[in-house]
């Protein structure tokens, strides 16, 4: 932890762009952003600092650059700086001022959206729980306590961005900075309050004088000068309100996020592509991906409720850092082919033909020359486009790109010019090549109840009814006990009626209770996915005199979006009841214990004792439980060889919380499957891309590999440490590392092939190369010996084993003559790293 006026600091060689160190003028109209008096196309991706780490930032950031974009943009998290008042931290994964000046050294520009309230499926939309809290506030509207919170905060983080010269005005990177977060979608509901806020957001903005425009997204009445953005799958048809700024899209969703319960989220690059593409042919200027690098819920990050710790989004760098293939490279023949349009996209005359069937060409005329965009936006049908005496087929929901208007270079639905990489996951081993061995060590989760006041420490809060979780803990932890006590008269034939059990009837709004009667575990239930409110009840029996009841409530996320989303009550709210039911299930309460005296301890007992970092040397081998919940588990492993990303495979666990080295890798939950049904088995890119659209993994865990950074690693004697929450066993746990198995590329004549492993990995054999015109997919090509050149296979060997990466011109002059005749050429090969 740090105040703020105490940052890490680091230097950096590299300059960045075209700032000597001396201020950046940006300015806006309606065409485009202006920098030093030059409208630019800005092309940006989405990295989120707190999703990675300051090991990971740089290569991110490189491969966005080697990737086509020019910009980084990110959120600032206020949840994550100020988890208690007053307290901040800009550590670690948190170093906002590193990671901006990594951006910088890099040589992109950067976007700054500090909010503070994010959404971004983060646990509370951003916003620190204490808030909640604060006697007589009332969130993201026209409220003088909640005003001054945010002021404080976003005054901070201005001060420091300020104090370290990040913003363009001072020769940083920094071009465009965003006050709030997408409030037009809710400001209804907040009636003139509302907008009497975002006027208010606006006025603190602009007092901040930083030199750059502020802009706020889904905000189309944003004050002036806020400039309101586009947020969603397509923003190519949107309409900026305001005439005299330009056309910017925020969050271009890359794919989707996923949940606890859910498949994996696809959104093809085909599709993307399209989208991107349709954007700048409709006079888009600044584009930003949501994600570009999705990352990882460290901790207890992940909102929703119930996202997973994975936050992979299907973006173009997937959650461990490696290149998304194809997608990444699709996008970044697209990117570069835009940039180098700059001129005419920002300065050009623009004509439109419309043709039936949505159909449009736009031309863009600058300086004698042009460039145009062919869309063809129908979901099912390809069609020939007649312009100037000639004829171009553009397949159905797809754009082509011709630089000249004469010959296409770029067409959105042919993913030709790309990398095709296949992911695979490989055990770490040991010394003899074999799978490595854990010896796992256990210690259960001691059950706090109030007679064991030994147990129970400090910071112990007491109540006469039951609490909102989040006045309790305060958003400090996922877990919280309930423990109160209930005297049992066995005389009393109100309790013994004939033919009568007793149940403990527990109603929750979420997401998972666990019961204990007497230091006893009676049972747990956990919530569905979207239906976070249920009532637990279990069969007890209870002891003559004093019985003492103890209640575990989990959260798993708090809800991160929506009109007064932070009013929604989370935990066991009652009534908690004690009740006799007979075998026709009649329900009788004998006991209502919702005003009994209950007193709440925030975390778990063995966080008190230092388990989670692997401390105490009180842990056993012997008899070591399997599918029992309240479990400690430890081991130590060797990190993989080379630099791969490293990953835990958690099959055969339930649910709970995983350390390595100390470091919280998120919560799992590898026994939640996936529903079975809504997978597709052929993806089809054309039409509009929704979230249920494209889906895998069915019937599958929904998450079961978490990502363990490189950092977190030392090279033997790594600490892992689980808290098994509902029982499951660690006996089939592998450490991991996620390289590339299959990797195949093709290209057309005229283009240039290019061949990468990812880290320090080298191609080792070109399985298949052919010049001509090979058929098959990726795996399964083959030769058309009545069109192949003979001496391809021996070119792709000579230029490609052995190195990292390799590029190749696809020609006859690179690989020999063709004596055939086909429309189009290309170069096929398959290749292991």
């Amino acid at each position: 932890m740090e105040t703020l006026s105490r940052v890490s600091l680091f230097s950096f060689a590299v300059l960045f762009l075209s700032c000597h160190c001396s201020g950046i003028q940006v300015t806006v109209d309606n065409r485009a952003l202006n920098i030093d008096g030059e409208r630019r196309i800005i092309i940006s991706g989405a990295i989120h600092y707190p999703r990675s780490t300051p090991e990971m930032w740089h290569s991110l950031i490189k491969k966005s650059k080697d990737g086509g974009l020019n910009a980084i943009e990110t959120y600032v998290f206020w949840n994550a700086h100020e988890r208690e008042r007053r307290q901040y931290d800009f550590s670690g994964n948190l170093d906002l001022v590193r990671f901006i000046k990594t951006i910088k050294a890099v040589g992109l520009y950067a976007i700054l959206r500090i909010g503070p309230y994010v959404c971004a499926e983060w646990t509370y939309g951003g916003l620190p729980v204490w808030l909640h809290n604060e006697p007589n506030i009332h969130l993201r509207t026209n409220d003088p306590v909640y005003k001054q919170e945010m002021e404080t905060f976003t005054t901070s983080i201005v001060k420091m961005m300020k104090n370290e010269k990040l913003f363009a005005s001072q020769g940083g990177p920094i071009i465009l900075a965003q006050i709030e977060n997408e409030y037009g979608n809710v400001e209804w509901a907040y009636g003139s309050d509302g907008y009497d806020y975002i006027k208010w957001c606006a006025n603190l903005a602009q007092g901040y004088k930083v030199g750059i425009p502020w802009i706020m997204c889904q905000q189309d009445n944003a004050p002036p000068p806020m400039i309101s953005t586009c947020n969603g799958y397509y923003c190519d048809q949107w309409k900026n309100p305001k005439s005299n700024t330009p056309k910017i899209w925020t969050e271009n969703w890359s794919g989707w996020f996923k949940n606890w319960g859910g498949q994996n989220p696809h959104r093809t690059a085909e599709d993307l592509a399209f989208a991107v593409a349709r954007f700048f042919q409709q006079q888009g200027t600044v584009h930003n991906y949501y994600m570009y690098h999705g990352g990882t819920n460290f901790g207890s990050t992940a909102g929703g409720p119930y996202i997973t710790t994975s936050y992979d989004y299907d973006a173009p760098l997937d959650e461990y850092g490696n290149l998304n293939q194809p997608k990444w490279g699709h996008l970044k023949e697209l990117h570069f082919l835009l940039r180098s349009m700059e001129k005419a996209l920002t300065y050009g005359a623009i004509r439109n033909l419309d043709f039936p069937g949505n159909r449009q060409i736009t031309i863009y005329s600058y300086e004698g020359k042009r460039s145009c965009f062919f869309a063809n936006s129908h979901n099912t049908d390809d069609y020939t486009f007649d312009f100037e005496n000639n004829k171009y087929l553009v397949p159905a929901w797809s754009v082509s790109i011709l630089h000249d208007c004469y010959k296409e270079v770029y067409n959105t639905a042919k993913v030709n010019n790309a990398q095709t990489a296949t992911m695979i996951k490989v055990p770490n081993t040991d010394d003899d090549d074999e799978p490595y061995t854990f010896h796992w060590t256990w210690r259960p989760e001691n059950v706090l109840q109030l007679n064991k006041k030994d147990a129970l420490g400090n910071n112990l809060l007491h109540s006469n009814e039951l609490l909102d979780q989040k006045i309790a803990t305060n958003g400090t932890n996922d877990y919280l006990w309930l423990m109160t006590s209930v005297v049992y008269d066995e005389k009393n034939p109100l309790w013994n009626a004939p033919g009568k059990s007793l149940y403990l009837s527990v109603h929750t709004k979420g997401h998972v209770v666990h019961a204990f009667v007497n230091g006893k575990h009676v049972g747990s239930r956990a919530a569905e996915y979207s239906h976070y409110e249920f009532t637990f009840k279990k069969k007890i029996k209870l002891v003559h005199g004093t019985n003492y009841i103890s209640l575990i409530s989990a959260t798993v996320g708090l809800a991160n979006y929506g009109d007064h989303y932070d009013n929604a009550k989370y935990g066991i709210t009652g009534p908690v009841n004690l009740i006799l039911k007979d075998r026709f299930d009649t329900v009788e309460v004998i006991h209502d214990l919702s005003k009994n005296h209950w007193v709440y301890k925030t975390g778990l007992h063995g966080e008190d004792l230092g388990l989670n970092e692997g401390k105490t040397t009180a842990w056993s081998a012997m008899d070591r439980p399997s599918n029992k919940p309240f479990v400690w588990y430890k081991t130590t492993f060797s990190a993989p060889i080379g630099d791969d990303p490293v990953v835990i495979d958690m099959i055969g666990l339930g649910k709970g919380v995983a350390w390595v080295n100390g470091n919280n890798i998120g919560r799992y939950w590898p026994s939640y499957l996936a529903t079975e049904d809504g997978c597709d088995f052929q993806c089809d890119y054309r039409g509009a891309y929704g979230s249920g659209k494209c889906k895998t993994n069915c019937g599958k865990p929904s998450q079961r590999w978490y990502h363990v950074p490189r950092s977190f690693l030392k090279a033997d004697g790594n600490v892992l440490v689980l808290f098994e929450e509902m029982g499951g066993t660690p006996d089939l746990i592998q450490v991991e590392t996620v390289t590339i198995g299959k990797l195949c590329a093709h290209a057309y004549e005229g283009h240039t092939l290019e061949l990468s492993c990812q880290g320090d990995n080298f191609i080792t054999d070109i399985k298949f190369a052919s010049f001509g015109t090979p058929t098959g997919v990726c795996g399964d090509f083959h030769i058309n010996q009545k069109c192949h050149a003979q001496d391809s296979l021996h070119v792709v060997r000579k230029a490609c084993i052995g190195k990292q990466m390799c590029s190749l011109k696809v020609d006859e002059k690179t690989f020999g003559p063709l004596r055939c005749h086909a429309d189009e050429y290309r170069l096929a090969v398959q290749a292991t790293c």
